[in-house]
């Protein structure tokens, strides 16, 4: 790896002057004022200026005054303009600015600084902006569209601590829960291949799919069930019987608002039992607050890694094997919750 030396023009008149003394200790040794100065991170010319004016008079001929162009001097923007510009990129999204694009990538922002300043900038320089702003490119995460920030908020700021505020008095346990379904002919990561031909894989012949359901802890629990078909009233209360055999504590499950966890049958069935179990609804459109959808992530990355299953029993068995491991890795369940979206639900000791 590389080590990048600090441009020279920030550096103190005293570190300035030090690096002096070793370009003149350099040439003196023999070395050409190329390898000095690439060994120092200053230009060619300025150590052989340096080791000019030593050789016509002393150390007292050295050059103190710095040259060379000032830091941020012959840019496009100036530092106030780019300011303006990266208030408008951490708060808001293209669309909302009037930029034709689904998200800031460099010809949006090329198009926000021409509609702000009537710049016209080239793509690369952009990108150049960009990267001394500190933003780089990150595959985008989705949000919906229908999202109501004000219910977020809501759930955040008073909904969620009422339900750690609940858990602590009656000694209950959070659990958060979800689906996700897995194919067999699914691979999410990438294959080398030569330039110009595909990358393929061998699927089966048919669509093989199952399901899964499952909850976490912020303290690293799992409970799961694997399914075939569609998340039904009468499957989802399978599950929670399940939950409640398998703890002794009232259960505080938050769940998304799919049409099998607000049926009137599980409302029955939870009403009949308000001393084991309570259900809790997430905001509408936000799944990205719910722990548990970084268990789906994970496990579509991972369940297919090896190979793709060839039918529904090995597609089974692989995702359960992927569960069984979670019950023993229990600092890997918490790490779900430390992502951004969730963070606000992790264990406090974390």
């Amino acid at each position: 790896m590389a080590i990048t030396l600090p441009d020279a023009r920030k550096l103190s008149d005293e570190v300035l002057q030090a690096l002096r003394l070793r370009a003149l200790r350099g040439c003196e040794l023999g070395f050409t004022a190329s390898e000095v100065a690439e060994l120092l991170g200053v230009a060619r010319e300025t150590v052989a200026r340096w080791y000019a004016a030593y050789a016509r008079g002393g150390l007292d001929a050295l050059p103190e005054e710095r040259t060379g162009r000032p830091v941020g001097s012959g840019r496009t923007l100036t530092d106030e303009q780019g300011a303006h510009l990266q208030e408008l990129l951490d708060t808001n999204s293209p669309d909302q600015l009037g930029i034709a694009s689904p998200l800031w990538n460099r010809r949006a922002v090329r198009d926000l600084i021409y509609r702000e300043y009537g710049i016209r900038m080239p793509v690369r320089t952009v990108g150049k902006y960009l990267q001394r702003w500190g933003y780089t490119a990150k595959k985008p995460r989705r949000h919906a569209r229908d999202q109501d920030p004000d219910e977020v908020r809501t759930w955040l700021e008073e909904t969620y601590p009422l339900i750690e505020a609940q858990a602590a008095q009656e000694d209950a346990e959070i659990q958060w829960c979800d689906e996700v379904g897995a194919a067999a002919d699914e691979h999410p990561g990438c294959g080398y291949a030569r330039r110009g031909a595909a990358a393929t894989v061998e699927v089966p012949d048919c669509h093989l799919r199952m399901n899964l359901i499952s909850t976490i802890t912020n303290a690293g629990k799992v409970r799961f069930m694997t399914y075939a078909g569609t998340m039904t009233a009468a499957l989802f209360i399978t599950f929670l019987t399940r939950l409640l055999r398998g703890t002794t504590k009232k259960i505080l499950l938050i769940v998304d608002s799919l049409p099998a966890h607000v049926a009137a049958d599980v409302e029955a069935w939870v009403d009949a039992r308000p001393e084991q179990i309570e259900l809790f609804f997430l905001p509408g459109y936000a799944p990205e607050r719910n722990a548990d959808e970084y268990l789906n992530h994970d496990l579509k990355g991972q369940v297919n890694a090896a190979g793709l299953p060839h039918d529904k029993p090995e597609l089974r068995s692989r995702i359960q094997q992927f569960m069984r491991k979670l019950l023993h890795w229990p600092e890997h369940v918490m790490s779900y919750f430390q992502h951004p979206d969730v963070q606000y639900a992790a264990a406090m000791e974390l």
